[in-house]
């Protein structure tokens, strides 16, 4: 391709922060590269990526489209009509901003946007960030040149010659959180001489891992142990008072944790559900970590991240349904068990994928080129 104009890009995808963030990294990490290079992010109205791509500094444009309800609803009735607005939409904002190539990220949005691109011939490259591929992008993998993803055995949903392994991209902060052990501390005013746990369930929170926190916090404070506990937006208040009748001297119970760096480096054990872009994280920190995938997931697909973590004994994994008896003991057993710390820590941290961003752009330039 002859090199007279600055380099465009179309990225597609949202609907979770899951979608989002990897879409974001690869962003920032082409304008690191190509400074004058144009992005063009394509969302669902509505979504989440309508604010939080803006807050990033790129352009977006939002296209009319939704998922299909599992019930017959209103929305149901008008999904045809939305898939041809939101086609019909996106194929004028592939022949206007006439990219070099198009990135789908899963989600809404991204089918629509990346079947107007290939219809121009426009090369294509799909990023799967689950072990279990989602339906937009399953459907897309045919028409991509190249579909990047972070787990093993992948062919079973894409073209094998066209699988790249290169992992999810997650924030750079969090690659050197080794060395900030001792201002962790310090932020969330902890105690070097105790261990800590940190529980987390996400931005909006999880009902089930606070439920197992409140019910079993006794326990926690009995073992003289450290905890660093986002409840997430929605359970903030009502874990607050539920906490309020127990000794908190080592207990920081916070709505949303910001400086998550500074989270895991102060943690000595990790839960957490098993979201894609979570694990991607987990796997860069190396800590022994007991995951709790999520039971309202499409196709379960919390569960089998979590289980591809498990079988290369690099993670625990609690059942949802079990963690309210499990999760708290599970934690302190393994607190106990500097062994089986060690060994967790140093199979985790082998499944990272500290590269993944850079990876991914040189995949996409491969087909640009």
């Amino acid at each position: 391709m002859s090199k007279n104009r600055p380099y465009r890009f179309m990225i597609s995808g949202g609907g979770t922060g899951g979608h989002i963030y990897p879409a974001i990294a690869v962003a920032n990490e082409i304008k690191r590269r190509y400074e004058d290079a144009e992005i063009l992010f394509v969302g669902a109205k509505g979504r989440m990526e309508m604010t939080k791509v803006p807050e990033a500094g790129y352009k977006i444009e939002g296209l009319w489209i939704s998922g299909l309800q599992r019930r017959l609803t209103i929305d149901n009735l008008s999904f045809p009509l939305k898939v041809v607005h939101s086609f019909l939409a996106a194929k004028r904002l592939v022949s206007s901003f006439k990219p070099d190539a198009v990135v789908g990220f899963g989600g809404y949005a991204s089918g629509p946007t990346m079947l107007a691109a290939t219809g121009k011939k426009i090369p294509a490259m799909v990023q799967e960030q689950n072990s279990h591929a989602g339906i937009t992008n399953k459907k897309l993998g045919n028409k991509a040149r190249k579909v990047c993803v972070a787990y093993e055995n992948m062919d079973r949903y894409f073209p094998k010659e066209k699988i790249v392994i290169t992992g999810n991209p997650v924030r750079r902060d969090i690659l050197e959180v080794d060395s900030k052990k001792e201002k962790a501390l310090k932020h969330f005013n902890l105690s070097a001489g105790k261990k800590t746990i940190l529980v987390l369930g996400g931005s909006l929170g999880a009902r089930t891992i606070n439920n197992s926190v409140i019910g079993q916090l006794q326990k926690v404070v009995d073992a003289d142990v450290q905890l660093v506990w986002q409840t997430g937006k929605i359970y903030h208040s009502e874990m607050t008072a539920k906490a309020s009748n127990f000794d908190l001297s080592n207990i920081r119970v916070m709505e949303f944790i910001k400086e998550m760096d500074l989270a895991y480096a102060a943690a000595d054990l990790v839960v957490s559900r098993a979201g894609a872009l979570s694990i991607s994280e987990l796997c860069l920190v190396g800590k022994p970590v007991i995951l709790v995938p999520s039971a309202n997931v499409a196709e379960d697909h919390q569960t089998k991240n979590a289980m591809a973590l498990v079988v290369k004994d690099a993670a625990v994994m609690v059942k949802d349904s079990e963690a309210e008896n499990n999760m708290i003991p599970e934690a302190l057993n393994l607190l106990a068990d500097n062994d089986k710390q060690k060994s967790l820590g140093a199979n985790i941290k082998k499944m990272g994928k500290p590269n993944a961003a850079e990876d991914i752009v040189n995949e996409l330039m491969s087909i640009v080129n």
